[in-house]
């Protein structure tokens, strides 16, 4: 059973003009399909407007469909009895974690989640501890957030969202905002709850080399589901990844050049240790 299935899903935003008629319709989401399995790491890709974020809505409820089905743990996201369930079995990481954390120590900022949704005193505490554990920030849990850095105050906001005890975590371009330190130490965490806690991660990004590790890429564009896979199948149609308006990975990008120079080099490198076994093996 998916933990996640949509069917034809379409959200249309209405546009108007300063006087309030309607100029047009434009469908952020045009009939998109989506399956995430229990426990997979799915990153979807996209230039900016492909409605890839849109999407990440949906996920969590903070949006619902125009047209089409979205079911998250099998709950229809059309169904408003539903709506608290979903949003405690899918939580929601995004871009700035400023806007995600409010209080002034960060274990109380941890706890704020689980207190809100009743669970006892003693749990909410064993939570706080397990979380922060886990991305890394026990270390930190009696400081002030606003003394962290950037990458720290990310790994903050997704032990609050771990510490509801999600099926499954969205996170919208976590680490569009924080400079390669912290993308990495974000990325780490993500990748650690993955396989170590069989978290569903579904990662919204426009930072190729941050899919590779996905288990299945999905690729957006103009709302559409343009392209699907592994990210080996995806990474090695690098002009048609091109035509989408985004890039590859360098290291896949260096190789297919090296491919178009003729060196006998498979496609899809993803990692530095690929090409350079690739090119021992020429040489």
């Amino acid at each position: 059973m998916n933990l996640i299935e949509a069917r034809k899903l379409v959200h249309e935003y209405i546009r108007r003009d300063e006087e309030g008629n309607v100029e047009g319709i434009l469908a952020a989401l045009d009939g998109v399909d989506l399956e995430v399995k229990a426990g997979e790491f799915v990153a979807i890709l996209g230039h900016n407007g492909s409605g890839k974020s849109t999407l990440a809505k949906h996920l969590n409820v903070l949006l619902k469909a125009s047209e089409g089905t979205l079911w998250v743990d099998g709950k229809d996201t059309l169904d408003d009895n539903y709506q608290w369930d979903i949003r405690k079995s899918a939580g929601m990481v995004f871009q700035n974690p400023d806007n995600q954390i409010i209080a002034g120590v960060v274990e109380e900022d941890v706890a704020f989640g689980p207190e809100n949704i009743g669970v006892p005193t003693d749990e909410i505490w064993n939570r706080v501890e397990k979380s922060l554990k886990s991305v890394g920030m026990l270390g930190y849990r009696e400081h002030s957030p606003n003394k962290l850095s950037g990458g720290q105050k990310q790994r903050v906001a997704i032990a609050g969202v771990m510490a509801m005890e999600p099926k499954c975590i969205v996170l919208d371009e976590p680490t569009a905002m924080l400079d390669p330190q912290g993308r990495r130490e974000v990325l780490e965490a993500v990748g650690a709850l993955n396989r170590e806690k069989g978290i569903t991660v579904i990662l919204i990004t426009h930072y190729m080399e941050e899919a590779v590790q996905a288990d299945k890429v999905y690729v957006m564009d103009h709302g559409k589901v343009v392209m699907q896979g592994k990210p080996r199948e995806i990474f090695s149609q690098v002009d048609r990844l091109k035509s989408y308006r985004l890039d590859v990975p360098q290291i896949t990008l260096l190789a297919h050049e090296l491919r178009k120079e003729g060196l006998q080099i498979p496609e899809g490198i993803l990692t530095r240790q690929e090409l350079a076994e690739a090119l021992c093996q020429l040489y």
